[in-house]
């Protein structure tokens, strides 16, 4: 690929996700262009393709994946199909961006991202918080040795959005045991801070424990229309260790009272220490305090120009501000083979490791060792 030429995409999914985040993303980018779409509503892909005035519209997304006009392939689906469609992406020679989590089990994760450094191929987890200016600015700070030796991160993805049992809960497995409590909160909207977390502290991973549960027991399920039983983790708290001897703590939350996105990170050093808060209030959609060792009062950051797109500010939405440095970042990637990836598919096997492990550590009711290869 030439520097003159752009990076076309294919976006799979065309839900509420890909239209505030994933296609504005991408259409900021004046290295890339939205060539199609898939969705298995053909009403719904015809609308969001209008739209966003996207050339092809398709309802199954294998149509696309012969295409030589298609360099990426974005999928935005529901969780279920991510593995699938990414899968079939790679092995038909496209770059991919996918939706976390790309499996359930790590394994898999872990296999699509063998997958796509044996072809040669780039890959993208939604990590969406990775890439707010305030956070790459906190992580530019950390390598410069703002904080000295990490000693301790805590890590805060807690919202309001499904206090009120009558909001539609979007992921749900209705195979699932009622008895059993299940994965959802940690995994769904824990992921992102488990991924801050990880690249924050820099150091393996090597035991978790914490718990998980279910504050709201009966839902309504957005693909029924009824309530019903979701024996699901609406709220849950985890410590980690790491091998350079740093602790953290991680909390997610679907029925915790503050705005969305509501995450929350926190380290603190030998040197000094970094809070960013990705909330979006009173008009800002993230703000970043610093201090040092030497005067420990907390003071406020402006965060450089740099870490933004061009024109960027922290007044525009967080979706579109956060995915546009995303999709700024795997162009940089796909265009430079030298260029190391970041928050990739390897990244997402590390973090749903993580998250496979936070679980099995809740079902023993005991302390997990890390990695879960060595169990």
């Amino acid at each position: 690929m030439t520097t003159s030429e752009r990076v076309r995409v294919a976006v799979v999914g065309a839900g509420r996700w890909a239209q505030a985040a994933h296609i504005p993303g991408w259409q900021r980018e004046p290295r890339a262009e939205v060539g199609a779409l898939a969705d298995i509503d053909a009403e719904v892909a015809g609308e969001v393709a209008a739209k966003f005035s996207i050339p092809r519209a398709v309802t199954d997304y294998r149509e696309l994946l012969d295409d030589p006009d298609i360099d990426v392939v974005d999928v935005v689906t529901g969780n279920r199909p991510h593995f699938g469609v990414s899968w079939d992406a790679l092995s038909a020679g496209k770059h991919v961006l996918c939706e976390k989590p790309v499996h359930t089990d790590y394994r898999k994760t872990r296999d699509a991202a063998a997958l796509a450094a044996a072809r040669g191929l780039r890959t993208k987890l939604g990590f969406t918080f990775r890439y707010a200016p305030a956070i790459r600015y906190a992580k530019d700070l950390i390598d410069s040795g703002f904080v000295g030796e990490p000693y301790i991160f805590n890590g805060f993805e807690q919202n309001s959005q499904w206090i009120d049992p009558a909001t539609p809960l979007r992921q749900f497995g209705p195979e699932d045991d009622p008895e059993q409590i299940a994965v959802s909160s940690i995994e769904g909207y824990g992921a992102p801070i488990i991924d801050i977390m990880h690249w924050w502290v820099g150091s393996p991973l090597t035991a978790v424990v914490g718990t998980m549960r279910n504050f709201v027991p009966e839902r309504m399920v957005r693909d029924t229309g009824r309530m019903t039983r979701a024996n699901i983790d609406d709220g849950d708290m985890w410590i980690a260790e790491f091998s350079s001897g740093a602790l953290a703590s991680i909390q997610s939350s679907y029925v915790t009272v503050g705005n969305y996105p509501g995450i929350e990170a926190r380290i603190y050093g030998s040197a000094g220490a970094i809070i960013v808060r990705l909330v979006d209030e009173f008009g800002c959609c993230q703000t970043i305090k610093t201090a040092r060792g030497d005067a420990v009062e907390f003071t406020d950051a402006e965060i450089p120009d740099r870490f933004f797109p061009p024109g960027g500010h922290s007044g525009e939405p967080w979706e579109y501000l956060f995915y546009s440095n995303l999709v700024a970042d795997f162009l940089d990637e796909i265009c430079d083979n030298d260029r190391a990836s970041q928050g990739d598919f390897a990244q997402g096997a590390l973090v749903q490791e993580t998250i496979n492990a936070f679980e099995a550590s809740f079902r023993a009711r005991a302390w997990t060792c890390f990695p879960l290869d060595s169990q």
